[in-house]
């Protein structure tokens, strides 16, 4: 079970807490699903059951249909914000990071169709695998953060903070308006194009440009 967060090899001291994702926050994402374009941002909850280590085997479930890859910016929040400001959201920020939002999509389509939440799609257990998280000091969320994920050696999805429909800091405002983020609460920021579906024996590589590159499997 996930018990820590890391930054460098190094155990962060915050709690382990909620995930808080945001879907349909890149354009092509939803043109590629054919979804509608949320008017505001959608949200939803993995239950920190849901974290694992992204670095360690990644294990998907083998009798709901298919799981789908979706890699997102991972922001680890350090600070209680309760209907915050902009400027109280990014002095929030302890770290980044990436994060995948493993999806059973034939469960979450059927999910869908009857109008009913997700949670059985997105929040089983080990639905969440999270990387170290790099000190915000380290890396600037106002530039353009770029990241990817290769399966089997071949570009699978690559992303640019500059394509999101809304930015970083404007997600965790909206999120504090609705509910409160506590101290070692992760928030996904939305998955780019190029979403599909694992299978056993996957060599993954997920890479934040200029900061972190790991490789991993699914088993």
């Amino acid at each position: 079970m996930y018990q820590h967060h890391y930054d460098d090899g190094r155990l962060i001291d915050l709690p382990v807490g909620k995930v808080v994702c945001v879907g349909r926050n890149y354009l092509e994402h939803i043109q590629e699903l054919n979804n509608e374009v949320p008017e505001q941002p959608l949200l939803f909850i993995k239950p920190n059951t849901a974290l694992c280590d992204v670095q360690k085997p990644i294990a998907i479930p083998k009798d709901k249909g298919s799981c789908h890859n979706e890699l997102e910016i991972a922001i680890l929040i350090g600070k209680q914000l309760t209907d915050c400001d902009d400027d109280t959201a990014k002095r929030s920020i302890h770290g980044v990071g990436l994060g995948l939002d493993l999806t059973l999509r034939e469960v979450q389509d059927a999910l869908k169709a009857k109008g009913q939440p997700w949670e059985r799609a997105k929040g089983f257990d080990a639905s969440c695998p999270i990387s170290p998280f790099v000190p915000i000091d380290k890396i600037a969320i106002e530039r353009n953060i770029e990241f990817s994920l290769s399966v089997n050696n071949k570009v699978r999805q690559q992303g640019n903070s500059a394509n999101m429909m809304h930015k970083i800091s404007s997600l965790i405002v909206d999120i504090s308006k609705n509910f409160t983020l506590l101290p070692g609460d992760i928030v996904l920021t939305g998955t780019p194009k190029g979403v599909g579906p694992l299978k056993d024996g996957d060599e993954l590589s997920l890479v934040l440009k200029d900061h972190l590159s790991i490789k991993t499997k699914v088993t």
